[in-house]
């Protein structure tokens, strides 16, 4: 009588031009033939399958093929035993009515088959990105993490999968080390697309921080409805290094790592358009030149020579106000800026604290070396056109003080 039956069904199929592999009785079987031979629908009588096997057995195809298995069943609550079944038809069926669901069968195969290269595709080009990305719903949990993401948060993708970004994701500002806010939530909420903060911070789940850089994107739907937010980031440490460097080379000595003519050209012209809008406002500018340092450097190397210029310049540094300028010009001359003085007393104070200082002998490679400076000191005033004016009334009053002897300051006056 099985036998009949089963031959009855497979005549069915063939009359609806549906190809068959064979029917069996057997979950064994029915594995066996699956494996080796997999087509576009697999047909499984459910009652079957219950009644002759456990439901683990029975729930082994369902999880392999789970978008591909079609059942068969005179019970309802047979269905409880599937996970969502797929497509089903109950017992007893007209041809019409089985060739109709198989047809809405193969063709929610064949939908969800697609989904799932799109999914596996996107996946694939996620995964293969060399930034990090994290994808939030529409209340910032995440839904997506790629293996770059993983690495900066130090976070693995089964522990961060539904966690708060913030619990993941946490930034903060690099110089006021404050916590940035969730960027998620805000472009959620704005709709626009927000590029990470400057001097940004990525604190890993071990506590140690990288800089990163890059954006946040809402994601919209079809309709351009905001369905969550795409975070891509990466690391810019060695690019934020590279620019230190640059910065650093551009206006710093490369010997005394003090300023150099650019940075200070830079900050005199500050001070010089300050002057103008404040009439109170008073500046000075001091130019020195060490006396006798070529021949130091003749004597005893240009090594040595760099050794004392570091001393000297860490010596006229302390010498000043935290807010005061010093910079090397090149060779031996350095120049200072005094802001916000109230009078010349001031600057020739500088000066004579810098020359009392030098008084005593700088020890280099346990030699004991004695260096005077001769220093020029020059005043702001509303007659000067430009900031230049004022570092040559410096240079000026600077060879006045080495005609005069050396080892002086001399104060520039105007005729």
């Amino acid at each position: 009588m099985k036998k009949i039956r089963l031959f009855i069904l497979e005549r069915v199929y063939f009359d609806l031009w549906y190809a068959v592999l064979g029917i069996v009785s057997s979950i064994e079987e029915v594995i066996l033939r699956v494996v080796k031979s997999f087509s576009s629908l697999l047909l499984i009588d459910i009652c079957l399958i219950v009644k002759a096997y456990s439901e683990r057995i029975a729930n082994i195809i369902q999880n392999y093929y789970a978008d591909s298995v079609f059942y068969l069943t005179d019970i309802y609550e047979s269905l409880k035993t599937t996970d969502k079944p797929f497509a089903y038809l109950f017992k007893l069926f007209i041809k019409r009515d089985l060739h109709m669901a198989i047809e809405m069968a193969i063709y929610k195969q064949q939908i969800c088959k697609g989904l799932r290269q799109e999914k596996q595709q996107l996946s694939v080009i996620i995964n293969s990105m060399g930034c990090g990305v994290i994808v939030t719903d529409i209340n910032s949990c995440i839904e997506i993490i790629n293996p770059v993401a993983e690495a900066l948060t130090g976070w693995q993708r089964k522990e961060a999968i539904g966690k708060n970004l913030l619990e993941v994701f946490q930034l903060k500002d690099a110089e006021t080390e404050e916590e940035i806010d969730n960027l998620a939530a805000r472009v959620i909420e704005t709709g626009e697309v927000l590029s990470l903060p400057e001097n940004c911070k990525l604190i890993a789940k071990d506590g140690s921080e990288t800089s990163i850089g890059d954006n946040v994107a809402p994601m919209r739907d079809e309709d351009g409805k905001i369905l969550g937010a795409v975070l891509v980031f990466q690391d810019i440490s060695q690019r934020k290094k590279t620019e230190a460097e640059l910065i650093q080379n551009a206006f710093y000595d490369s010997i005394t790592g003090l300023p150099n003519r650019v940075l200070f050209r830079d900050r005199l012209t500050q001070a010089f358009e300050h002057s103008k809008r404040r009439k109170n406002y008073r500046f000075s500018v001091l130019f020195l030149d060490l006396d006798g340092f070529k021949g130091i450097n003749d004597k005893f190397g240009h090594g040595m020579g760099d050794k004392l210029l570091v001393d000297i310049s860490q010596l006229v540094k302390s010498s000043l106000r935290g807010g005061d300028t010093v910079a090397r010009f090149g060779g031996d001359e350095f120049a200072i800026l005094l802001e916000d003085i109230k009078d010349v007393k001031d600057a020739t104070n500088v000066a004579l604290r810098i020359q009392e200082n030098l008084e005593t002998p700088f020890d280099i490679n346990e030699r004991k070396i004695l260096i005077t400076a001769s220093i020029g000191i020059a005043l702001s005033s509303i007659s000067h056109e430009e900031p230049a004016n004022l570092l040559d009334e410096a240079d000026s009053a600077m060879y006045q003080a080495k005609e005069r002897g050396k080892a002086q300051y001399v104060l520039f006056e105007r005729e």
